[in-house]
């Protein structure tokens, strides 16, 4: 039976929770929550989603022993920076990971070698996936509802690989167990829940985005490598330099242009730099 439990600091943030052994999907529960007027800052979490969706309207599995959480909020925020809070969510695991994981396993900046195994570290990957090892072990997804009086309501969906991974995937992805740490989904969530009333304090409404990407970018793979993003069936490919003031990708073609993205289907190492 889940145990699902927010730590001191949510909950004198005054968060609240919403915890399940099976659900259809948290994302779901949420913007429904919304929508009935919940006024934001709840949490529903679940050890096993039934109809979970990622990116794009794709399927995300998630067996019992993993992690499917999503967080409504209601921002007081210009409509365009909302976006951003995928990468305070991306932040928060992040540091969440440095919490529930022995001291050492994870790496903070590009040259983090040396972390999981001896073989990578735990690092973000634009726009929206958490990486050990190279792998994805969590992925992050926002969708938009609205109020019953017409604002913007946010809802942060985060799954969580803590017992097993996906297969048949076009990517690798792993999970805690895989790596050699066992852990419960509400360890990982309790975690996950205190990180983010700290990523969430410093991003301030969006006035304190540049420190939230200041952070993603310490964290982030493959910048200063290779890299391909898929767009509507066109591909383009270059060396990943940085993310923008706003989230933007930002990278350099073969002939040295510029080119800034603001959504699509990342991938770095041989498949960057293959050539169709």
């Amino acid at each position: 039976m889940a145990e699902f439990l927010l730590g001191p600091r949510a909950r004198s943030a005054g968060y609240r929770l919403a915890g399940f052994d099976e659900i259809g999907s948290t994302n779901s529960e949420a913007l429904a929550a919304a929508a009935a007027g919940d006024p934001g800052g709840i949490w529903f979490a679940a050890l096993k989603q039934t109809a979970g969706r990622g990116r794009r309207g794709r399927a995300w599995e998630s067996p019992s022993g993993n992690l499917a959480a999503s967080l409504l909020v209601i921002p007081d925020a210009d409509p365009n920076i909302l976006a951003t809070l995928g990468f305070v969510a991306g932040v928060a695991m992040q540091n969440a990971f440095a919490q529930i994981l022995p001291r050492g396993a994870v790496r903070i900046g590009i040259d983090g070698a040396d972390a999981l195994n001896g073989a990578g570290r735990v690092a973000l990957k634009w726009p929206n996936d958490v990486l050990a090892d190279g792998a994805k072990i969590a992925g992050i997804l926002l969708e938009m509802g609205k109020t019953v009086d017409g604002r913007h309501a946010i809802v942060i969906g985060i799954g969580v690989n803590v017992i097993a991974a996906p297969t048949g995937l076009p990517y690798p992805a792993t999970s805690l167990r895989d790596l050699g740490y066992e852990r419960r989904a509400e360890d990982v969530f309790e975690a996950l829940a205190e990180a983010w009333v700290d990523a969430f304090s410093l991003w301030a409404e969006g006035a304190g985005i540049g420190a939230i990407l200041s952070q993603w970018r310490n964290s982030a793979a493959g910048i200063g490598a290779p890299v391909a993003v898929a767009q509507d069936g066109v591909v383009r490919r270059g060396i990943f330099e940085t993310i923008d003031s706003t989230g933007r990708l930002v990278m350099r073609d073969d002939e040295g242009a510029r080119i800034v993205i603001t959504a699509g289907d990342v991938h770095f190492g041989a498949t960057a730099s293959a050539r169709s």
